[in-house]
């Protein structure tokens, strides 16, 4: 009994070590990642045009920042279900998001940026936020727990 809750207890703690690794992406947005759509999303953006872009530089700071949130949130949920399946689940799911986001954000970008200055916003926020883990999450606790 006492060794189950140890490791209820170190479960907790690894999963607190890794909410705190997206959290310090975050905190570390500006230094980690190239996205000149930081600021611009901070300020009044619907009076000013779009920031020039390095779309090259663009793509893997986005990339890079979607790899290390992948990687803290399929390592959330490994932790919390101890379920190899639901990774490889997870892990493709994410595949698909990425390629389908990614493509979608510079359609818009490029063909409809100034026009559509909320649907970048969003579509980037998918982009650049755990958002899928918050939705991974109760799905698969779901799931687990109708089985």
């Amino acid at each position: 009994m006492l060794k189950k809750l140890l490791n209820h207890k170190l479960r907790i703690l690894i999963l607190i070590v890794l909410v705190s690794f997206l959290a310090m992406i975050r905190i570390f947005e500006k230094i980690l990642f190239y996205d000149p759509l930081l600021d611009y999303f901070k300020s009044d953006y619907t009076n000013q045009p779009l920031p020039l872009l390095d779309n090259f530089k663009l793509f893997f700071g986005l990339f890079f920042r979607y790899l290390l949130n992948t990687i803290v949130s399929i390592s959330i949920i490994y932790v919390a279900f101890k379920d190899f399946g639901l990774v490889k689940f997870a892990s493709i799911l994410y595949l698909i998001f990425f390629v389908i986001l990614i493509a979608i954000f510079f359609f818009v970008l490029s063909f409809y940026g100034e026009e559509s200055k909320m649907t970048v916003f969003y579509i980037r926020r998918f982009l650049i936020q755990p958002l899928l883990l918050l939705l991974f999450i109760p799905g698969f606790y779901i799931q687990k727990q109708s089985k």
